[in-house]
């Protein structure tokens, strides 16, 4: 047997299976129950300032 070959019947069967299993674990760890919890503040950091614009770090305060 030629090594493609070997390897060709290799990805075909256990590697899909690995990657497929794979795949699925990830998105079941993204949209996990506490997730949304976990980063909640996280995802609001771009509304926090909601009057004006955060400003620059460089601007000198008149």
């Amino acid at each position: 047997m030629e090594l493609y070959t070997l390897l060709r019947e290799f990805a075909d069967s256990w590697m899909l299976l690995f990657l497929f299993t794979f795949f699925v674990l990830v998105v079941a760890w993204v949209f996990r129950p506490t997730s949304k919890r976990d980063y909640a503040e996280t995802s609001g950091i771009p509304f926090r300032y909601e009057d004006a614009p955060a400003g620059d770090a460089n601007e000198k305060e008149a």
